[in-house]
């Protein structure tokens, strides 16, 4: 179950974002999770919501995540989404997106200086 440990990393680096900008709460986070990842983002979603339960920080936040397709290129030139072999000469595609898994957005509420 990786998923939890995508979910906790996800919390860990939303709460330091929150720290270093002095924050009262955390209302979303959002993550572009690649649709070749191997990651189950209703799973991730779920045990995000379990993690931050009592946490007072995370108090209403909600994780969003996008699925990303994945996009490869070819030598050949093929630019698509065909991740097996290249529709254009039959050779295998380099995979650049849809595998990844980033946070891409924090919305925090700051606290008053």
């Amino acid at each position: 179950m990786h998923e939890y440990g995508i979910a906790y990393d996800i919390v860990e680096t939303a709460r330091r974002a929150a720290v270093d900008h002095k924050a009262r709460s955390i209302s979303k986070v959002c993550v572009d999770v690649g649709e070749i990842s191997m990651i189950n983002p209703e799973q991730v979603e779920f045990l995000f919501k379990a993690i931050v339960e009592d946490e007072p920080l995370f108090a209403g936040a909600e994780l969003i995540c996008t699925v990303i397709p994945p996009q490869t290129r070819c030598e050949c030139g093929y630019v698509g989404n065909e991740i097996y072999v290249c529709p254009t000469c039959g050779a295998l595609p380099s995979i650049e997106k849809g595998k990844e898994i980033v946070v891409t957005n924090i919305e925090i509420e700051a606290g008053e200086e």
